[in-house]
């Protein structure tokens, strides 16, 4: 398996850099494991870090895009965000039930104290990452 190229956009680390610094490093967590999953994922040469809508997104072909971000409005938590149109999250809802915290169908939500439940996570993010190989299958493949 040859190394994963990262395709980063510079003002993705100003954003990183504008972020309260306990707020930097959950997402700095969210942000390694994508890169991780992607790198094990065979079909996966290629991701793109750029911003959408103000916020770290992260783009693979055949896969939809995992957005994260924080907001000052609501500083106790932070979140991951998938395409709402998608199966992804109904599909994380069947999968894993209330293990996550979840909003619509939309994201999922983490409180600053939470403790990630990461080979979950990790499951989501690689359904993310294959989204249109995956979308046609009973719950993702899973």
């Amino acid at each position: 398996m040859s190394e994963l190229k990262i395709n980063s956009n510079p003002k993705v680390k100003i954003k990183f850099d504008s972020y309260p610094e306990e707020v930097r490093e959950k997402l700095s967590y969210l942000r390694d494991l994508i890169f991780d999953v992607a790198n094990n994922i065979d079909t996966l040469d290629e991701i793109e870090e750029t911003l959408k809508w103000g916020e770290p997104s992260y783009l693979v072909k055949k896969g939809s895009t995992i957005r994260m971000d924080w907001k000052s409005k609501s500083p106790e938590q932070y979140a991951m965000y998938f395409k709402c149109t998608s199966k992804l999250v109904p599909t994380f809802k069947e999968v894993f039930g209330d293990i996550f915290n979840y909003e619509n169908n939309r994201a999922i939500h983490f409180s600053m104290d939470d403790k990630i439940p990461e080979k979950e996570l990790r499951t989501c993010i690689a359904l993310a990452l294959q989204y249109h190989n995956l979308k046609h299958l009973p719950q993702l493949g899973q």
